[in-house]
């Protein structure tokens, strides 16, 4: 299955990839019709009650087994970064994305330290490197992390993953970017596919794949929704209004199929 995963991006014909966070929400993507589904880490935690981070290995791993099982398409995590400082830690974490049957991970290079966001660029390859040596045939997404930490460096964010390339990741991603120009760049200087992330007066699905985009992520937006939803029915209950009723209709109608009842 890995090997079918990374044959689902196509440059120009992009993969939309919607990021699950529940074996529930996962069958009803697949249900829909998406080729595969990806984990979201702050979709995970606020099942969790818990903040984007908040989630160990542990619990970030058995959770992608959940979704593995719960769906007959590939399933690829998101690994944050990895879960570890050190080149060898983050190959343990990786080899456990391999052991519970992921077709892909993506290894972010976030520090998680605000004074210092982003790792040493020679440390960030060397720990794509040791995840790309215990991924096996799991498809490495090796993300660059400038653009979400207050770092908008297109140079630096080039090298970086073009140094990732060369450490041997399948993918490259470098979420935040929304200049369309500056994300063709990005698809032009680099011979992976390139993954994007949807984000709000951004690129729509169609310009990036004319840019030459070969995935495209929503992140944790389909788990905001969900969650928006609740706050929206439940402030209407609170209100004495019932309109939360009618909006159910299309879980109702999908639920059933993507649950096998």
């Amino acid at each position: 299955m890995p090997t079918d995963f990374l044959q689902l991006h196509k440059p120009g014909s992009p993969l939309l990839l919607p990021n699950a966070w529940d074996p529930g929400s996962a069958r009803i993507l697949a249900e829909l019709g998406f080729a595969a589904v990806a984990t979201t880490s702050s979709g995970f935690a606020a099942t969790l009650g818990r903040p984007d981070g908040g989630v160990t290995r542990d619990e970030a791993l058995a959770h992608a087994a959940a979704l593995v099982a719960a769906v007959d398409v590939p399933v690829s995590a998101d690994l944050e970064n990895g879960y570890a400082d050190s080149p060898d830690g983050v190959a343990r974490t990786v080899a456990g994305a391999r052991e519970v049957g992921l077709a892909g991970c993506s290894v972010e290079d976030h520090t998680g330290y605000s004074d210092d966001p982003v790792y040493d660029r020679a440390l960030a390859a060397e720990r794509v490197a040791a995840a790309a040596e215990a991924a096996g045939d799991v498809v490495l997404t090796a993300r660059c992390e400038n653009y979400l930490t207050g770092r908008p460096d297109l140079a630096d964010t080039l090298a970086r993953l073009q140094a990732y390339q060369e450490a041997g990741a399948d993918v490259l991603y470098a979420p935040g970017l929304r200049d369309l120009d500056e994300i063709a760049t990005v698809c032009r200087q680099v011979d992976r596919p390139v993954n994007v992330l949807l984000v709000a007066g951004g690129p729509a699905p169609a310009e990036l794949a004319e840019a030459g985009v070969a995935r495209i992520s929503v992140g944790g937006a389909f788990a905001w929704n969900a969650l928006s939803g609740l706050v929206t029915a439940a402030r209407e209950l609170l209100d004495g209004e019932l309109g939360f009723l009618d909006r159910a209709g299309p879980a109702r109608e999908v639920m059933p199929r993507a649950f096998g009842a």
